[in-house]
């Protein structure tokens, strides 16, 4: 019988003990809890709640570099643009993001985190205020219009919705064919730029909503992005503006003044074809027309201040109420020559009486020097003696120096000829403003302003 090897009997003899131990293993692995894992609540508790120790009265990188916080604005709504109280009213989503190393976390499977806004009270936010602002007011229905948004690498998004209204300082001067530019700017108010720094957001920070229109005005897509810091006796502190150029849509003002003014002072020029013997006609014309453009000119200035310098629409009022005037002055001066005829008869009539006068005294004066003699003595008033006989010679008969009815026709075809030379001379004179006017104001002024765009 052949003998077995001792290792193997030893190998077999702890096989049995072997399997024994590695089964305890394995009953007490399983026999220990599993470790749970940490809740959202005591996750945002550690992260920022009393646990945490984070601090929302220090900003991040306390006595190191300034936060940058980016910027951008969506702009919901633009509009209320009033030129009494140069302001515009608008409605923005404004979006600010920074990193805030203390909030950075990696225990939260999540890439970022979508926050109730009470929380924003629980951690740092930069102190960014509207420098030109006039009114603004927050949005809370149904809830709080605001977004706080934080990732692991520690930035942090905050969002928020307002309506404002800024200050819009703008220059009438080519109103109602101006273009505006009114700016929106985004300061800190208590940081100096050694502890916050503003900025834009490099892609599209500004956006539009694509339904954005406005009833008098056209947003011009271009936008100017620039830095306003200012500079207090506190500090210097950051700053950042955005620029809107607005250009005004005339429609409006051409159908409520620019068309209605110009059918009145064509209105007027009606009155030059009327028979001049038609007085209450031509008088009513007139000073309707000088009424109704009057009203019209006071209308245009009601929606704008009182500025004082001169705008675009005040002198095309200006010259139409003068175009209006000079017609009813016209019909003035053509009743007044047409008249002239009664006084240039009167004033004949007068000559002719003081030369019958004067022949009447020259002749008693003869036949007073003959009776005492002195007949002789006379002399003319070219220096020659005059004898006596011619004395009583009988005075020449005046000659008649007036025809009544040829004298009144000239003067009426005078007084026609003026109402002829203003049919033409009114509507040229008016043309040519027109041209002028409008070649200044659409042309030449239009193309100063759009290079500083």
């Amino acid at each position: 019988m052949s003998q077995k090897d001792p290792s193997q009997l030893s190998v077999r003899a702890l096989a049995p003990s072997d399997k024994l131990g590695s089964c305890k293993e394995e009953i007490k692995s399983s026999s220990r809890p599993a470790s749970k894992p940490m809740s959202p609540s005591d996750f945002l508790d550690k992260l920022m709640g009393r646990t945490s120790g984070y601090d929302a009265r220090i900003r991040p990188n306390f006595k190191g570099p300034p936060v940058n916080v980016t910027c951008n604005i969506f702009i919901n709504s633009f509009g209320s643009i009033t030129e009494t109280t140069m302001d515009y009213r608008l409605n923005v989503f404004l979006r600010q993001q920074w990193n805030d190393p203390r909030l950075a976390y990696s225990e939260y499977p999540d890439a970022s985190l979508d926050l109730d806004p009470s929380m924003l009270d629980s951690i740092w936010k930069p102190d960014l205020f509207f420098a030109n602002e006039k009114g603004a007011n927050f949005h809370e229905v149904t809830t709080d219009n605001k977004l706080l948004r934080i990732f692991q690498n520690g930035n942090v998004l905050y969002s928020i919705r307002l309506t404002l209204i800024l200050s819009c300082p703008m220059d009438l001067k080519n109103f109602p064919m101006d273009i505006q530019t009114c700016t929106m700017q985004l300061e800190s108010f208590g940081y100096t730029m050694n502890d916050l720094i503003f900025e834009w957001l490099s892609d599209s920070p500004v956006q539009v909503a694509d339904d954005l229109t406005l009833p008098q005005f056209v947003l011009k897509e271009e936008k100017d992005l620039g830095y306003c810091t200012k500079h207090y006796n506190t500090g210097k502190f950051t700053c950042i503006e955005v620029k809107f150029h607005l250009e005004r849509q005339m429609g409006y003002y051409l159908i409520q003044m620019y068309i209605p003014s110009l059918l009145i002072v064509i209105l007027s020029w009606v009155s030059f074809w009327i028979n001049m013997d038609a007085a209450p006609a031509r008088v009513g014309l007139g000073i309707t027309t000088v009424l109704t453009m009057t009203t019209q000119s006071s209308g245009s200035r009601a929606s704008l201040p009182k500025v004082s310098y001169v705008k675009a629409i005040d002198i095309w009022m200006a010259v139409c109420l003068l175009f209006v005037f000079a017609a009813l002055l016209e019909y003035a001066a053509v009743n007044f020559v047409s008249r002239q005829h009664k006084e240039f008869i009167r004033l004949r009539k007068k000559q002719r009486r003081q030369r019958i006068e004067e022949e009447l005294v020259r002749e008693s004066r003869g036949f007073y020097f003959r009776g005492y003699g002195l007949g002789h003595c006379l002399q003319a008033k070219d220096g020659t003696t005059v004898e006596g006989s011619t004395v009583f010679a009988p005075p020449p008969p005046v000659q008649v120096l007036y025809d009544g009815e040829a004298v009144r026709k000239r003067f009426v075809d005078r007084a026609k000829r003026i109402d002829t030379i203003s049919r033409a001379v009114f509507p040229l004179s008016f043309l040519i403003f027109n041209v002028f006017y409008w070649i200044t104001y659409k042309v030449l002024r239009h193309e100063d302003i759009h290079p500083n765009l």
